[in-house]
């Protein structure tokens, strides 16, 4: 259900570093480093992100990405979209309660805005929020430096006055646009953590140029939208979640592992697929020592307990090569 697509001739953009590799992650491998323990000695972290998201329907247009597939105003996927706030998200709500599950909201700003009710619910329920841009529809692929330093700036501000909480957590907007500046600007505005590397079962250091930021591994496996997207329905999501559970639970008994079950309300939100997010839901809490927790809870756990350990090993490793 993934709306927008890639201009075929876009321009190119911004690129100053000369190094052929990226210079953000440590190659360290997860045998090497240094057991997490979570609290209470849980052996799995599990981060639910439902996605909170306002799309426009006739966005400004982009040079590098277009907002709507097909055509705009492309009304057929705007209304599949609206359907996630308008039912699916309280659909989604009456689920997360009654397991009391913590979450972390993937929204864009807007969606604030737009709805009050959904971010007075957000707020009730003391959520995390993880920056997925402020709309949807406009990307970040083109922007400069202090341009991309304001956007971040503007969210922060907006969260703050709609719901007096700090985003601890960001992503880009959308396709999970980037510029090569913004791991630097996200770990400069005093974000904790960054979502849009998939590339670990457990969080890990970043570099950046000043303070500290780790990565935490949001998640296109246990993602609905792909999931739904190639012909699996809500028999084989579970299946998924389940086996997925299963692998890192059991490793989880020698060094503490993550799981992020990332759903979005127009999508697993619809009345035919609801009740197998409660089925899996339910899977997950009947073990014993499962740390269901936000986003921000996990980075400040790691960045207290695990992130010094881990760059020091990094170095050592990185010297016995």
């Amino acid at each position: 259900m993934l709306q927008y697509s890639y201009r075929p001739q876009f321009p190119a953009t911004a690129q100053t570093r000369v190094t052929t590799d990226q210079s953000w992650i440590d190659y360290l491998p997860i045998t090497e480093r240094p057991s997490i323990v979570w609290p209470n000695k849980a052996r799995i972290a599990v981060w639910v992100c439902p996605n909170v998201l306002y799309y426009e329907l006739t966005p400004p247009p982009d040079p590098w990405i277009n907002a709507w597939a097909r055509m705009t105003p492309d009304v057929m996927m705007y209304g599949r979209q609206e359907f996630g706030p308008r039912v699916g998200f309280w659909r989604l709500l009456d689920i997360f309660d009654k397991y009391a599950i913590p979450c972390t909201a993937t929204l864009n700003v807007a969606a604030l805005r737009r709805y009050p009710e959904i971010c007075a619910a957000i707020v009730e329920r003391k959520w995390d929020l993880l920056g997925h841009g402020m709309y949807n529809t406009r990307f970040i692929c083109g922007h400069s430096e202090d341009e991309e330093r304001a956007h971040y700036r503007d969210m922060l501000r907006e969260v703050r006055e709609l719901t007096g909480l700090t985003m601890s957590g960001m992503g880009g907007p959308g396709p999970q646009a980037g510029t090569e500046n913004t791991l630097d600007l996200v770990a400069e505005a005093g974000f904790k953590y960054f979502g849009d590397f998939f590339h670990d079962d457990q969080p890990f250091p970043l570099r950046v140029k000043q303070g500290r930021l780790i990565s935490m591994p949001y998640s296109v496996e246990m993602n609905d939208v792909p999931i739904f997207s190639t012909a699996f329905e809500g028999e084989q999501f579970v299946t998924m979640v389940r086996r997925q559970f299963d692998r890192l639970y059991a490793e989880g008994e020698t060094s503490g592992t993550m799981m992020c079950l990332a759903v979005h309300p127009a999508v697993i939100g619809q009345s035919q697929r609801a009740k197998y997010l409660d089925e899996a839901l339910g899977y997950l809490k009947s073990f014993p020592d499962v740390w269901f927790a936000t986003g921000r809870e996990i980075a400040d756990h790691y960045m207290t307990h695990c992130y010094d350990a881990v760059v020091e090993r990094i170095a050592t490793w990185e010297q016995a090569r």
